[in-house]
Order: structure tokens, then C-alpha cells, then sequence
């Protein structure tokens, strides 16, 4: 298999004080980092993914111990407030705390659409109680007949996302 990319080969005693290291991609430019050798890349990635989960693990940590301090005053403000969700403050010293816990509700779809059969049944419309969104699952679509693909194309709009490369090194 040929290589687009040239692979510049870093000399041995070069390549522990002369590599860049992951602090280092801020000082270098796009182009610069892109015309690194295929390993350097490699190992900056793997460096990446290390301190993603470092600063997650970090995070996580902090949180609870946000949590840990404030959680039970943030409840109690919530609780005379007479709230089971949303945004409380409180004071401590000098730093306010601001404390949200998101509501997440769901709806049963089964009995969404009873309600709704229910709706129109009475002569009302649905769409003035309900918001309904209708969805084909790509899969199914996939699996259908070109008879039946090609009706419901029309409807379609597909778009791609941010592109995403993984780098391995040969022997996984």
C-alpha cells in the first residue's frame, strides 16, 4: 500500500529533547502538526486520549466534592423554595453558589398517540395539545423496496457530520 504522506524520520538521539509533546500543539501551527511522521501523530493522540480522561477524572472529582459540600444547602434552599428541580443560590462567604438540578421528564409514546387517536376521535387536533414529530429509522429504510424508498426520498435530507480519524499502530 503506498503512503500520501511522507514520513520524516526523526534521528535517535534527536528524538527525546527534539519531539513535541502534547503541551507543545498549541505553540505549533495546524500545518506544522499535520506534517508530523504517522508515529508522532499516533503518540500524540494517545497522549490526548490520556489527558481527556485525566481531566474528566479530575472533573468528576471536583464535582463531588462540590457536591459533597453544597449539595444538602442547595437541597434545603430547593425544599423552601418549594421546588423539586431548577436553580437555587445560596451564599457562601463571599461566593454565591448557584445550584441547578435539570428536570427531565418523559413521555410514554404508546399512550401519546392513544391520547392523541383520542383527540381526533372528539373532533379536536391533536396537533393543538401535542407536538409530533415523525421519524424513519435509517435502517428500516435501508431494508425497504426501491418502491418505497424512492416515496418517502423527497422527505429525506442526510448530512454529514465533523469528520473523526482514529490512528493505531499496526500490530492491534
Amino acid at each position: 500500500m503506498a503512503t500520501p504522506f511522507l514520513s520524516i524520520e526523526v534521528p535517535t538521539e534527536a528524538r527525546v529533547d527534539n519531539v513535541p509533546k502534547f503541551d507543545d500543539l498549541d505553540r505549533l501551527s495546524i500545518g506544522e502538526i499535520a506534517d508530523m511522521p504517522p508515529d508522532l501523530l499516533f503518540a500524540l493522540q494517545e497522549a490526548a486520549a490520556s489527558e481527556t480522561a485525566r481531566i474528566k477524572r479530575l472533573k468528576d472529582r471536583f464535582e463531588a466534592a462540590l457536591a459533597q459540600r453544597y449539595g444538602a444547602a442547595t437541597e434545603a434552599e430547593r425544599s423552601a423554595q418549594g421546588k423539586t428541580s431548577g436553580t437555587v443560590r445560596i451564599e457562601d462567604a463571599s461566593v454565591v453558589v448557584i445550584a441547578d438540578l435539570p428536570k427531565k421528564v418523559a413521555w410514554d409514546q404508546d399512550r401519546l398517540a392513544a391520547m392523541a387517536a383520542r383527540i381526533a376521535a372528539s373532533g379536536d387536533d391533536p396537533a393543538e395539545y401535542l407536538e409530533i414529530a415523525y421519524r424513519v429509522s435509517e435502517r428500516r429504510f435501508g431494508a425497504w423496496p426501491e418502491a418505497m424508498r424512492e416515496g418517502f426520498a423527497a422527505a429525506r435530507t442526510e448530512t454529514t457530520g465533523k469528520p473523526v480519524f482514529r490512528l493505531e499502530t499496526r500490530d492491534r
